[in-house]
Order: C-alpha cells, then structure tokens, then sequence
C-alpha cells in the first residue's frame, strides 16, 4: 500500500508539533527557552550530556584516557535530560548554541573552551593527551577519514532509520524501506571494512572506532531501536566481531554507564564526579 499523498505548500510554517517521541522539544528556531546555569564541578572536563549514542563516544573516550592512567583526563559528568528540553537552558546553549548532547568545557587551562559536537571532542582530547590517535600521517588520515565517515553516516540511521522505525507516531513504508537499505548498505561498508581488520583503521584502536561503536556497534548487538531481527544484523559478522570485542573494553563497560537514565538500575550512572560512583 501506498502511504497517504501529501502536498506541501509553496511556504512551510510550524503550526503543530509533528508527533512522535520528541515531538515536544522539536523547533525550528535555535536558542535558549530558559535561563539556566550548568553546574561546574572540580575536574578539568566538565561534560553535560545524557547517554545516548553521541553522549557515550564522549564518555568511553574520557574512561579510556583514565584508563591509560592519564589522570589529566579526570571530569564531571552532569546528566541533561533532553526529554525536559534542558539543552535549551542558557547555560548549556552558550556552550553549544546548536542545543544538542553532548557538550563540554575544558578547564584545565587559564582561559575555559568550550566544545559542541561530539566528533570534534574526540579529535581534541586525543591531540591534548596523543593518544588512540596514529601517528604517522597516512594512518592519521584514514583515522580521519572513518570518524567523518560515522559523523556523515549516524544520521540516516538515528535521525532517519531510528526515527520512521521507533520513534514516529505512525509507521510508513517509504521511509521506513529507504532508510532501512541505507543502514544496511552502511553496515556493509563497514563489514568488507573489517573483513582483514582488527579495527576500523587496522591493527590499532583509535577513536573513529570510539565514534563508531555506540552507534553501530550498539545495532548489531541488538541494543539500538529493537532493529536487530529487521535489519538482519547478525549477517556481518565482521561487523559482529567487531562490536563485541570493544563492548569487553574496561573503558566501553564504564563509559556506557555514565549518564544513563533508563534500563536496569545496576547500569545507571546519572552523574559521574569520580571513578568511585561507578563502583556504587
């Protein structure tokens, strides 16, 4: 069947939330809504996030740092609930003035800097401690080019996929199937990928796998929009190998837990101010 005709008019304007589970916090203007200071803490990173796919690149990326024993790397982990429009808070908006997770300020210097965008918080902490970074310049490169790779590629499958399969108020077939052979398409890429690789890059973990994971990782493990069993994710099985063997990482085991609201209790860690509150 068809989905129902729909034609648009010569100007759009928002007259009515569009449905679906964020519908609520959905606009077309940027901005802050409220006024609201974000918490600073004692640590030189101050993160404001939540745990979703993004957040967590951010919060493995931190726990493999301390991992490595790079102390430098200690920070704050203050949970925004995105479902109560807390990244429309002034506070969080001066940070990121495009009002999504995760964002952050590195304080460890005499003048603060602000970073939006999780790829870029990647990049920056990996140059500032030079590490799960390549050093030689072709490699670099390749690193480079996976992590642009999953910023280019995630949204066909939250903002597309994710959105028309769990998340919209009806279920239609066009989005549904387009955004479905995208991710699969995409999930191929990265299974000829890592047929005669260990990681995305080769022999070396680095952070275009860091951005990666909580993406696609999550997918074919069957934590990601309840897809598994659609999208037939079991098929790539270098994709499979893959996931499992970082989701065993003492930093992915920890970074997935901080600033998470929902599942089981024992894996809920809402605000992260010392190795300690993981231990709870």
């Amino acid at each position: 069947m068809s989905d129902a005709q729909y034609e648009p008019p010569k100007v759009w304007t928002w007259d009515k939330e569009s449905g679906g589970k964020f519908a609520s916090i959905n606009r077309p203007i940027a901005g802050a809504t409220h006024d609201k200071e974000l918490p600073v803490g004692e640590h030189p990173f101050q993160l404001y996030s939540l745990a979703t796919p993004n957040g967590v690149k951010v919060t493995v990326m931190l726990e493999e740092l301390l991992h490595l024993g790079i102390s430098e790397a200690e920070y704050d982990a203050w949970l925004i609930n995105i479902q109560d429009g807390a990244q429309f808070g002034s506070g969080f908006v001066e940070i990121n003035p495009n009002s999504k997770i995760p964002a952050m300020v590195d304080r460890s210097g005499d003048t603060p800097v602000r970073l939006f965008e999780s790829g870029a918080m990647l990049m920056y902490l990996a140059e500032k401690f030079d590490a799960f970074l390549p050093g030689d310049l072709a490699s670099r490169g390749e690193c480079y080019s996976w992590l642009m790779w999953q910023m280019g590629s995630a949204p066909f499958l939250g903002g597309g996929f994710g959105h028309f399969y769990a998340y919209a108020p009806e279920k239609y077939e066009y989005p549904i199937n387009r955004y479905a052979m995208e991710v699969k398409r995409q999930l191929d890429v990265l299974d000829r990928n890592l047929a005669d690789r260990q990681f995305l890059c080769g022999d070396e973990y680095t952070i275009a796998d860091i951005a990666t994971f909580p993406w696609y990782g999550a997918l074919v493990m069957g934590k990601l929009y309840d897809a598994a069993e659609f999208l037939d994710v079991t098929s790539y099985k270098n994709v499979l190998r893959w996931a499992e063997e970082i989701f065993e990482r003492p930093g992915v085991v920890r970074g997935r837990r901080v600033n998470r609201a929902w599942g089981p209790e024992e894996e809920q860690v809402l605000e992260r101010h010392s190795a300690a509150d993981l231990h709870r």
